[in-house]
């Protein structure tokens, strides 16, 4: 009896001690069935704050401070809604007009005084515009200048303590590098998307007069326009300010104008209230096959000129329908935005050496560009 009682302790402790060491390192297997908890896999947290590799947590936060929203009203008229101003887009008609006359859009703060670049087509007709900063400061914002042939304004609002972004260098990006898209997209909140750049020195889109803009699958949408394009490293590199779309949506095709124009701009508009630009008095066309024998020329590179204004700069120098400018100051012209960035970046009043061919002669002109006339309104 003894003897049973002991191999029956023993058992009973050995038992006892394997349940404890199941209970202790397999809690599950102790489970009932159904009941449970589900045994998960748990990633290690990161220490210190350690950003995860390929994350662009630090250019998002460098570069969010100093991108705002905008919102702009006009009490006295309609307003017509730019393609930033989102209700029409829910409503499948983006050139709707709106009763409540407002509109929204994005901007980025470029200096400690209060200078703010956004889009002109995002504060035309606008007769109170209201800056609203990430940390929720509001001030009214005065419009400085605006420039309508590159679609670009210059806003002033009066706050201490304001975030700035740093400019990066725009010439020196390459296709494919990667960008962030930072704005306020249909007026849900500041939001940063990111793609990478799929070309560059786009042009011929109808935008603007003058067009020079990086193409990005960065997503785009209405309301973040004005907004910011920038670098890993959170600088700035162009200004949001189109899409291509069918919808309103973005397809992930938007398009930036490059900050080295914008900063142009800006000095320009801070310094003298406007841009200035040269400008000759033509209608220019791309030389076509078609247009070449209408006029019968020779030339097989160059501008054709087409229409001459009269009394303009161009036809007190002599041109005439049918000349092809090939040069200007001894730099090539391939196309009409050449022509129209080579002609806007001449002097007003002083004389510059263009190269034509007329039919098949060809002649050195000098001549003297003017102020180039400022337009009635945006081309949106």
């Amino acid at each position: 009896m003894k003897r049973v009682w002991l191999l029956f302790s023993q058992s009973a402790t050995v038992l006892l001690a394997a349940y404890f060491v199941v209970l202790t390192l397999k809690p599950a297997w102790m489970a009932p069935r159904g009941e449970g908890a589900v045994e998960l896999l748990q990633a290690p947290a990161s220490r210190n704050g350690e950003v995860p590799a390929g994350s662009f947590r630090l250019a998002a936060q460098k570069a969010s401070k100093a991108v705002v929203s905008i919102n702009v009203s006009n009490a006295s008229r309609r307003l017509p809604l730019s393609p930033d101003q989102w209700p029409g887009f829910f409503n499948g008609d983006p050139g709707a007009e709106s009763d409540g006359a407002s509109g929204m859009g994005s901007g980025v703060i470029v200096s400690a005084s209060g200078y703010v670049l956004t889009n002109n087509h995002v504060v035309e007709g606008a007769d109170l515009i209201e800056v609203i900063l990430n940390d929720r400061r509001r001030a009214r914002a005065k419009v400085i200048g605006t420039d309508p042939d590159s679609d670009l304004a210059v806003l002033k609002i009066e706050l201490e303590r304001l975030p700035v972004m740093v400019l990066g260098d725009s010439d020196d990006l390459q296709v494919g590098d990667q960008v962030l898209a930072i704005g306020n997209p249909f007026g849900v909140g500041q939001t940063v998307t990111g793609g990478i750049v799929g070309a560059l020195g786009r042009n011929q889109l109808g935008i603007n007069t003058f067009e020079n803009f990086i193409q990005t699958d960065a997503a785009i949408n209405p309301g973040n326009s004005g907004g910011a394009l920038v670098d890993v490293n959170g600088n700035l590199l162009g200004i949001n300010t189109a899409i291509y779309s069918r919808s309103g949506g973005s397809l992930g095709i938007g398009f930036a104008i490059p900050v080295a124009t914008a900063k142009q701009v800006l000095d320009s508009i801070v310094k003298d209230g406007q841009v200035t630009r040269g400008w000759i008095g033509v209608e220019p066309n791309d030389l076509s096959p078609e247009l070449r024998e209408t006029f019968g020329v020779a030339a097989t590179q160059g501008v054709i000129i087409t229409g001459v204004l009269q009394g303009g700069p161009a036809a007190k120098a002599g041109v005439v329908p049918g000349d092809v400018i090939v040069a200007i100051a001894g730099t090539s012209v391939d196309d009409v935005s050449q022509l129209l960035a080579q002609v806007a970046a001449l002097k007003p009043g002083v004389a510059a050496q263009f190269s034509l061919q007329r039919k098949k002669q060809n002649l050195q002109l000098a001549i003297t560009p003017g102020l180039r006339p400022r337009p009635q309104k945006s081309n949106r």
